[in-house]
């Protein structure tokens, strides 16, 4: 039977680096099992934050790759600024780190580029696969965001081919994400960008969400919502699934490592949780005998330079960034895992794309975000760690003492259940039951 044909217009793809690109990847890769055949729509020469050649083994041998310049100004701000560089991936500077070059280019970020510096390929990708459609039969066209332009491309040729159907995936929400409120936004700028999420949302005719909670709210917004969940690849992990069960008792890693494993930037920075590993290296010989904090990943220069400030300067290793591959070795070699979050109740919804892969080490996980976040309700159901607000200071130094002494008595098992719902192949299942 001939495969149906699915175009994914995506920035993200190998060698693009981070959590974005992993998404429709997995899919791609998984979807010619259930009868659908991915077509990939990227830019031709994108400007990349991070690059990871290691991704390169996950995309199909045989799958069609159809690429387009793009024209980005990111080599303009950089030069009116190095911390522009942070842009590329949805960061920027906050507060009191922020000079008037950083407030000038946030303004003009938000002002001048809706819905992202991304925009400028929207029109010739129109035009371009207007053609492609009309010379190839594609049933369906996914558009996935950030960039949130992209989505733009979705809604022209929509309009084009009222018939098309159209899947816009949200990775992270739009105008609901917590840099929002930060981009210094004009009213008629605010107004535009949320003239045209509501635009999307009420023309495609899915709109994915990647967290419970965004789901709800897309619906509320007039979008027919569904949620399908980011995950773990089982041919990733460095054991198979069925062998990460519980640890023989008595075995003992060299020292108790906690680890951050991705990009960490300001507004997701748990500075509670540096004042209380703080605390428990200065008055804890034991602890600080034993424990190592690591980072894989880029992590702010800012929030690096507070922890070498503390106690904590000798206990830090930090790896830089590094391959998926390493990564996830990096994961499977750690004692507790830490995930974060932004603070605010808004972000509630977002699901971090690595608590999947973390799920799969069986490791424990210690979150920090919002209140009654969907990261929790994933802790909870999986039994695989604790989530804190940001606020929490007693509660998380009792959960790290406690793991501690489990893990120095050979006690700190692996016990996580329920995950197989995260696997990046049964997730495929679930997309392809919407298509």
């Amino acid at each position: 039977m001939e495969q149906k044909k699915i175009l994914i217009i995506t920035y993200y793809w190998p060698p693009a680096g981070g959590p974005g690109v992993q998404r429709w990847l997995k899919f791609a890769k998984y979807l010619p099992d259930f009868g659908w055949n991915p077509v990939i729509y990227t830019p031709e020469n994108p400007s990349y934050p991070l690059l990871d050649e290691s991704l390169l083994k996950d995309v199909p041998q045989n799958i069609e790759i159809v690429k387009t310049k793009i024209w980005e100004p990111y080599q303009l701000a950089e030069k009116l600024n190095k911390s522009n560089k942070k842009f590329k991936a949805g960061q920027f500077d906050v507060g009191k780190n922020q000079s008037w070059k950083s407030r000038l280019s946030i303004w003009v970020r938000g002002n001048f580029f809706i819905p992202d510096a991304r925009v400028f390929w929207v029109k010739p990708s129109i035009n371009f696969l207007e053609q492609y459609l009309k010379e190839n039969k594609i049933e369906v066209v996914v558009t996935s965001g950030p960039p949130h332009s992209l989505h733009m491309i979705g809604l022209g040729l929509k309009k084009k081919f009222p018939d098309l159907k159209w899947i816009a995936d949200f990775r992270d929400p739009w105008t609901e994400i917590s840099y929002y409120k930060h981009l210094k936004l004009t009213k008629s700028s605010d107004r535009k960008h949320r003239q045209l999420e509501s635009a999307v949302f009420k023309n495609a005719d899915i709109t994915l969400a990647t967290s419970y909670t965004d789901a709800e709210n897309f619906r509320k917004a007039g979008a027919n919502a569904v949620c399908i969940t980011n995950g773990f690849d089982e041919s990733d992990a460095s054991t198979p699934l069925s062998m990460t069960g519980e640890r023989a008792k008595g075995q003992i890693s060299g020292s108790f490592t906690m680890s951050y494993i991705g990009v960490l930037e300001q507004l997701r920075n748990p500075e509670n949780l540096w004042k209380v590993l703080d605390e428990l290296v200065k008055e804890n010989k034991d602890f600080a005998d034993n424990f190592t904090l690591k980072f894989a990943g880029r992590v702010d220069d800012k929030i690096l330079q507070t922890i070498e400030n503390s106690n904590l300067k000798n206990h830090i290793l930090n790896l830089g960034y590094i391959s998926h591959d390493k990564a996830v070795d990096e994961m499977a070699s750690s004692d507790l895992l830490l995930i974060t979050n932004f603070p605010n109740a808004s972000s509630k919804g977002i699901i971090p794309g690595k608590i999947f892969e973390y799920l799969a080490t069986g490791k424990q996980i210690i979150s920090f975000g919002p209140d009654e976040a969907d990261v929790s309700r994933i802790l909870a159901e999986t039994s695989a760690g604790k989530h804190f607000s940001y606020e929490d200071y007693k509660a998380v130094k009792n959960f790290i003492l406690k793991k501690f002494e489990l893990w120095k008595n050979g006690n700190l098992i692996e016990n996580t259940q329920n995950i197989e719902q995260f696997s990046r192949k049964n997730l495929t299942k679930k997309l392809v039951e919407i298509l």
